[in-house]
């Protein structure tokens, strides 16, 4: 699990920095119109949804991008098709990538991100490849100034955490996808600030990397982060901490 919370934590400490937020809004907007599509425009009856408008809310994006990004996946607007597609692939050091898109043209995405990967040192592999070494799960962390242990341990399993574990500055709750919301909510009420929320791959076990492998790796799940298309990026990469304060600097 180590693995993904430090690139959770440096991946989010970067975008606070830059302050990438009209990209950050693409991506929201992408996420809300798939949502509505696959399960209708009713937050309350499609839990996809509910959890993208919640993350876009939290992330100060207007009601009105919201409103109309729901209405495209509805079709009661105009809007572009996006089709889900997982791209998979190795970094430096045999670390396994996996990239979630939404895209309305694979062809253009996947010529892109075999670039990346290529780019920094990489490959992009065949479907399946690495999906096996990954399962969705629920990842909350929070930092440890922000909550007694045991107090943050007893309200997120008795809503229905797998666990919760020390990821070096924050505490880090897994959840099943399905527990996922009732375990934010109980943390909102307790309450239990969070310092991110996201549904994501999670990996079986973590590759240790350092020097030149690490900074390699970095730089390829951030470019790939970065990417229009891509919604998330999961990898079994496990940073030292040394590396972590250099490579976030």
């Amino acid at each position: 699990m180590s693995g993904h919370s430090k690139w959770s934590s440096i991946k989010h400490k970067k975008a606070a920095k830059d302050a990438k937020r009209g990209k950050l809004f693409t991506k929201f907007i992408k996420e809300i119109t798939v949502a509505a599509r696959l399960g209708g425009g009713d937050i309350n009856a499609n839990p996809r949804l509910r959890t993208a408008v919640t993350t876009a809310r939290e992330n100060s994006m207007p009601n009105d991008n919201i409103d109309r990004a729901i209405k495209k996946g509805t079709g009661e607007l105009e809007g572009v098709h996006y089709e889900e597609v997982n791209y998979e692939g190795y970094g430096p050091g045999g670390v396994a990538i996996m990239a979630s898109a939404l895209t309305d043209n694979r062809n253009r995405t996947v010529s892109e991100l075999r670039r990346v990967f290529e780019k920094h040192g990489g490959n992009m592999g065949a479907a399946g490849c690495v999906a096996w070494m990954f399962h969705k799960r629920g990842v909350l962390s929070v930092e440890k100034d922000k909550a007694d242990e045991e107090r943050l341990m007893e309200v997120a399993l008795d809503a229905g955490a797998d666990d919760v574990t020390d990821a070096g500055d924050s505490f880090e709750i897994i959840t099943p996808p399905e527990k996922f919301e009732a375990v934010k909510s109980a943390l909102q009420g307790a309450p239990i600030p969070t310092s991110s929320a996201e549904l994501t791959m999670v990996p079986e076990s973590t590759v240790s990397l350092s020097g030149k492998d690490a900074e390699q790796v970095m730089k390829l799940l951030e470019e790939l982060d970065d990417h229009d298309d891509v919604q998330s990026v999961a990898s079994n990469a496990d940073f030292s901490q040394e590396d972590i304060e250099r490579l976030s600097a």
